[in-house]
């Protein structure tokens, strides 16, 4: 018996490992690129720091953002974070003054909360990604709206700000659930397969897949994707890319709605 209970563990633990590492897997739905007619892994081991009240984040100042329907702008998204490897990546964006968007698991905004304060002074987005990164098709409604109402208050209770998006794992979410959602979905156009090939150089090969409008799918767990933002970010930004957030590519994203990319300047109103 004891052996078979030792069993049981490690498979449980495999599979969790394999779904933080996975995140990327192949989506539920069929997510096109953006319409502009209105539709109806190692999270690193820092040590944790005390909660935060809302007061404790400073204001960001006010910004205006690029209109990205007449100029190229691309949205760079990390899941999974925080973790030990998000502070040098924030130093990354603010050297371009980039904005990204963060879909944070619950349970790594627990360990890292000042990080999660951080992002969100420094004007970035952010994102539901679940508590533990399980897949919601394999639970019932109810039980995933716990998770990510578990998630919501997390980030609530770290930073003084709700999620203005959801990212569900591996893009799989039940019809019945997308339905109720009160924020957007964000999804992605472009998977860099960080979480994969844990190479630098492959995810630097893969962002050249980028075109105006894109969301690009990266996470901030892993180092290889960190020291590919050097990189990353000095070739869009030599090519007149901005880098702005989901909310800000897409323009007026609606609650319950996926979006796989955004807006760009051939798209026609």
């Amino acid at each position: 018996m004891s052996s078979r209970l030792a069993a049981l563990r490690i498979a449980t633990a495999a599979a969790l490992a394999l779904s933080l590492a996975g995140c990327s897997a192949p989506l539920s739905e069929k997510w096109v690129r953006y319409s502009f007619a209105q539709a109806p892994e190692d999270s690193g081991q820092a040590t944790a720091t005390p909660p935060a009240t809302a007061s404790s984040v400073e204001p960001q100042a006010e910004r205006t953002p690029p209109n990205c329907s007449k100029v190229k702008c691309v949205a760079l998204t990390f899941d999974d974070g925080p973790g030990k490897y998000t502070p040098e990546l924030l130093s990354l964006l603010d050297q371009y003054d980039a904005k990204a968007t963060f879909f944070l698991i619950g349970g790594n905004v627990k360990k890292h909360p000042q990080i999660v304060r951080d992002e969100v002074a420094k004007g970035h987005e952010i994102g539901n990604h679940t508590w533990s990164h399980e897949d919601l098709t394999k639970v019932s409604v109810a039980a995933a709206k716990r998770d990510m109402q578990k998630t919501d208050d997390a980030i609530k209770e770290a930073a003084g700000v709700d999620p203005t998006l959801v990212r569900p794992p591996f893009g799989s979410l039940p019809a019945s659930l997308k339905k109720n959602l009160s924020v957007p979905i964000a999804l992605w156009d472009v998977d860099t397969l960080d979480w994969q090939t844990r190479n630098t150089k492959s995810t630097i090969k893969t962002a050249e897949k980028i075109v105006p409008g894109s969301i690009v799918l990266m996470h901030d767990i892993h180092k290889s994707t960190v020291d590919a933002m050097p990189t990353i970010l000095k070739d869009l930004s030599t090519k007149g890319y901005h880098f702005v957030t989901v909310t800000e590519l897409i323009g007026s994203p609606k609650p319950g709605i996926g979006y796989g990319s955004g807006q760009h300047p051939t798209a026609k109103d």
